[in-house]
């Protein structure tokens, strides 16, 4: 029986997806963990979670398997053979793989042949920790991952853990359940490559530092180009700052544009790439970490700007959408720019409900906010209260989301 037509025939507004970051020792995206959030009281297995995550990511109209990170996905060993991963690009797809129930020898064997199939079309596999013993052996040569939730394992224990890892499977190691900066660089020092946890999901404000000229001018171009300002309006904005324009005629004489003259003006540069590019500049120099990929902060504020934008259509007009949208994308803007909110803001020069609702937590747009934040959550109770407040389905909220998550990824991409 296809696991995807038992999802289809079910009510989608029943379920809510969650997605989690998994970063690098550098804070910067590598994938995505997307797992099933079921409100109620239904019971699902995950290879009907699986399915059910296919089946929205299908109906927002994407295909999120063409984005640059890659998706780690949930599976039973019943749903291993499933008709569901053909809808996945196998390059970009992570298949986690639990243990056997009881570790039992000969199913630990009958499921390598299922695992060794996928592997063959492309998929990656990541297995949980209890894939170093011995009992597993013939699962190591077809590990690309193994998980470690570091909240269940003796921290004296960890080091060894982590070197078993290396030596009897060469797999990428990724500790779950990372929950504060200290624990973060001591997981990094034993030789962890990869980190999702409750801290990465969110951020804490780092210690002010000097702010970077070319990200707030980068913000100030990006808000303009969002509100289609006048020409002469945009031009000042990147003269007024040296870095700017020089990355600015940097891109425009890449060899990638193709322009057999050089440019050397601004205004003309301006004109040749277009708004849409420009915002996809502007969005990437604000928001961007170590070497231009887009850091975590980043990443989740523009998520939350276009969900916010998404759920405020037909019940805002077009000046609320874009206002909803600028307080999504500048709602995490301390983090991006290393300072506090309120001297983040002042660069900016913003309309009193958008500082109302980053600084004081007020105005007609905090559910927007709430929801897009409670879809980075790991709890039910909190995504159950924002889709109540805001009186929408949460298969409404699920495909806005999905929506979202691509239109993040097509900024960041060259």
């Amino acid at each position: 029986m296809n696991p995807l037509n038992d999802v289809q025939a079910q009510e989608a507004s029943f379920f809510s997806i969650a997605r989690q970051h998994i970063v690098d020792a550098d804070q910067s995206i590598v994938g995505y963990e997307l797992f099933n959030r079921t409100q109620g009281a239904r019971d699902h297995t995950l290879a009907s979670d699986v399915s059910l995550v296919l089946h929205v990511v299908s109906q927002s109209g994407f295909s999120l398997a063409n984005t640059h990170a890659d998706l780690f996905l949930n599976a039973t060993h019943q749903s291993l053979g499933g008709a569901h991963w053909d809808l996945l690009v196998p390059q970009r797809t992570i298949i986690e793989v639990p243990p056997v129930a009881g570790h039992a020898p000969a199913l630990i064997e009958e499921a390598r042949l299922g695992l060794q199939a996928l592997r063959k079309r492309g998929f990656r596999l990541a297995f949980n920790h209890t894939v170093v013993a011995p009992v597993y052996k013939s699962w190591q040569d077809i590990a690309d991952f193994v998980k470690v939730n570091v909240g269940a394992i003796d921290p004296t224990k960890m080091k060894a853990l982590v070197d078993a890892i290396q030596a009897r499977t060469g797999a990428m190691a990724i500790a779950e359940k990372v929950e504060s900066a200290a624990q973060f660089d001591v997981l990094k020092g034993i030789g962890f490559h990869f980190f999702q946890g409750y801290w990465f999901s969110r951020p804490e404000v780092f210690n002010s530092h000097v702010i970077s000229p070319t990200q707030a001018s980068a913000a100030i171009l990006f808000s303009k180009l969002r509100s289609d300002a006048e020409l002469e309006d945009i031009e000042l904005v990147i003269k007024k700052d040296a870095a700017l324009g020089y990355n600015l005629l940097r891109l425009i004489n890449s060899a990638g544009l193709g322009l057999r003259t050089k440019i050397t003006a601004v205004r003309q540069a301006v004109l040749l790439l277009g708004n849409d590019r420009l915002q996809r500049w502007a969005a990437l120099l604000m928001t961007a970490g170590l070497e231009g990929k887009p850091s975590l902060a980043g990443n989740m504020a523009v998520v939350r700007a276009k969900m916010m934008e998404l759920l405020a259509e037909g019940n805002f007009s077009a000046e609320e959408k874009e206002e909803a949208f600028l307080i999504g994308l500048f709602s995490l803007l301390d983090r991006m720019l290393g300072c506090p909110m309120a001297e983040a803001l002042a660069l900016l020069k913003l309309d009193t409900p958008i500082t109302d609702a980053l600084m004081r937590g007020t105005g007609k747009y905090m559910d927007l906010l709430a929801m897009a934040i409670a879809c980075e959550m790991d709890d039910a109770t909190l995504f159950a209260e924002a889709t109540q407040r805001l009186d929408v389905s949460y298969h409404a909220v699920n495909v806005a989301h999905m929506e979202a998550i691509i239109w993040a990824e097509a900024v960041f991409q060259e």
